[in-house]
């Protein structure tokens, strides 16, 4: 368990020390290692657990349950604590990684609203959709039109002259 520790502590500690260059490779690699960490994590967390509560039901069967429950809770807490640290380490060096990502996916979408190749084409489709809400606001207009006339075009076909 102490091996785990300090073989976590010492990861942190270089990822810590990376670069920013490659970001994005670099971080989604360091970011794939460090859920495989956090799986690891889970799956010691989880032993503990089912140890803890495996003793804490043995210990109604003895005569001292409350001395037997806290010795287990003891014995608990001794195994959760470098657990729970190791787990806060991996969740601030996952927030960061995390953010540096998504800083870096901001610029991006940044730098490509700032290219004029992009700006034009955003300008086209805008004035192609203007175009498209007038074309069919003209064409409701001209369908109510139609229906506000559409008596007089009714008498007209029934009668066959046209009464303009």
């Amino acid at each position: 368990m102490h091996k785990h520790v300090c073989l976590l502590s010492l990861f942190f500690v270089c990822l810590s020390w990376t670069s920013s260059a490659n970001a994005s490779v670099n971080d989604q690699l360091e970011l794939e290692k460090l859920d495989q960490i956090e799986a690891q994590l889970t799956l010691q967390r989880e032993w503990a657990e089912y140890r803890w509560k495996k003793t804490s039901a043995e210990c109604y069967d003895k005569f001292f349950v409350n001395s037997c429950l806290s010795d287990a809770r003891a014995k608990y807490r001794r195994e959760i604590d470098p657990i729970r640290a190791q787990e806060v380490l991996l969740n601030e060096n996952q927030r960061i990684i995390r953010e540096r990502i998504k800083t870096e996916r901001d610029a991006q979408r940044a730098a490509e609203r700032a290219d004029p190749k992009r700006a034009q084409e955003r300008a086209e489709n805008e004035k192609a959709f203007l175009q498209k809400q007038k074309d069919a606001a003209a064409r409701a207009a001209d369908l109510e039109e139609r229906r506000k006339d559409a008596p007089r075009r009714a008498q007209e076909n029934k009668s066959g002259v046209k009464l303009d």
